[in-house]
This record gives C-alpha cells, sequence and structure tokens, in this order.
C-alpha cells in the first residue's frame, strides 16, 4: 500500500531568513524481505548505527541527477533498535518484541530552486520473544528532517504492523519513503539538511541502546535442535 503524507515545514532554512515554506511530502511504500545487495551512505558518526556486512541485503535505489550534494541520511543509534523488556532483570527470558533497522540506502535529485526529492530504502529487522503476546505487534518508526548539526524542521512517525507467521520468531520489512523538502533559494543544497530515521522508543529503551547493551532479534528463540551422535 502507498501512502502519502503532507507536512509543514515552518523553520529557518540554511543561510535564509525565518520562512514559511511549501509543504514536505512523504509517500511511503511497504514490501516483504530485502534483496541481496545495496548501496549506503556513510554513517560514521558516534551517534548513528553501523551496520557493517548485513547492509548488503538491502536492494539498491536507482541512480537519480542532482545539482549538488543530497541531504545527510542516517540511522539515529539512540532509536536504531526496539527491545521491550519485562520485570526488573535484563536478560533473553524477559525479551519481548524486538526490532532492528539493519540498514538504509538514499538518493536524491533537484536542480534550479526546485524541491529536494530524496528516496530512501529502510531495512527493518523484526523478533519476537519468550514474553510477546500474540503473534502481532504494531511497531511505529519516525523519519525526522532537520538543518544540519541544528533544529529539527519536521519529524514524521509511521505505523509499521507485522504478523509473525506460525511458529516465527523474525520478520523482515523493508519500507520505502519519498521525501520532498522545499528550499528558500537555489543556492540551498542537498548538503544544508540531514534526515534521520528511528524506532519510536520510550527513553528507558533509548537509554538501553544508548549504553550499547543488545539482543539479537530473535532474543529468547530456543535454539535449534542438534541432530544424534553418530
Amino acid at each position: 500500500m502507498r501512502r502519502v503524507l503532507k507536512v509543514s515545514l515552518a523553520s529557518a532554512l540554511v543561510a535564509a531568513t525565518l520562512s514559511a515554506v511549501a509543504p514536505v511530502a512523504v509517500a511511503q511504500t511497504t514490501r516483504p524481505g530485502g534483496s541481496p545487495q545495496g548501496r549506503t551512505q556513510d554513517r560514521p558518526e558516534a551517534g548513528e548505527q553501523q551496520t557493517g556486512a548485513r547492509r548488503a541485503r538491502i536492494a539498491p535505489l536507482q541512480r537519480r541527477s542532482a545539482a549538488g550534494p543530497c541531504p545527510y541520511v542516517k540511522i539515529l543509534y539512540d532509536a536504531a533498535r526496539y527491545v521491550e523488556l519485562s520485570g526488573d532483570r535484563v536478560t533473553a527470558a524477559n525479551v519481548g518484541f524486538t526490532g532492528e533497522i539493519e540498514g538504509l540506502v538514499a538518493d536524491c535529485a533537484y536542480d534550479s530552486d526546485s524541491p529536494i526529492t530524496v528516496q530512501t530504502r529502510v531495512l527493518f529487522n523484526l523478533g519476537r520473544g519468550p514474553q510477546a503476546e500474540g503473534n502481532g505487534r504494531n511497531y511505529r518508526y519516525w523519519i525526522a528532517v532537520t538543518e544540519r548539526n541544528s533544529a529539527v524542521l519536521e519529524k514524521v512517525y509511521f505505523d509499521l504492523p507485522v504478523t509473525f507467521e506460525g511458529d516465527a520468531t523474525t520478520a523482515t520489512v523493508t519500507q520505502d519513503n519519498t521525501i520532498v523538502i522545499p528550499r528558500a533559494s537555489a543556492t540551498t543544497s542537498g548538503d544544508h539538511f540531514e534526515i534521520l530515521v528511528g524506532f519510536d522508543v520510550t527513553p528507558q529503551m533509548a537509554e538501553f541502546n544508548r549504553s550499547g547493551s543488545r539482543f539479537r532479534v530473535n532474543a529468547g528463540a530456543a535454539p535449534a535442535a542438534q541432530p544424534p551422535a553418530q
């Protein structure tokens, strides 16, 4: 299913005076699974998720033409994982539903004084731990557009309903989004902006992520039975 969200940005643009700008449009497409190869932007800073070889599971986006650099598109480290915990101990036995943003690819297009159109593709791995109730969870995530290293211009939330089929403890979902960022003038380039992606997490979840603690998405799942000795 494809849907379009329109939100207003009314904030300062880089190298411009305060002004209200045209709506930002976000179009979303959901698809199951991922493909075997991909291209991602750099995410070297301490506050961002590093996905390593797992990035290769995202299908690449079609390359587009841009008159200048694209916005920086990153996964926020504090919100890169979603881990529900019950009880007073951080153990695999107390894990409910989990999620991890495995990777992100992006590209953009703009010319003259036209808006910047950014295409993103996000790969989610979701899990169902021993304390998860039911076979489905409506995860939420957000996309934020900011002035680079400055104020948030807009933050939009998305629902990510996931059903775990049968006895499955993991699921993989890829979502595509189109983000349109108005510019104050032809001199406002894409690298004036930053796009961040993350789960909608509680303060406790964010602190858990920030501490470097983590569980795999299939935390608490029973290990595969070993074949009998010959």
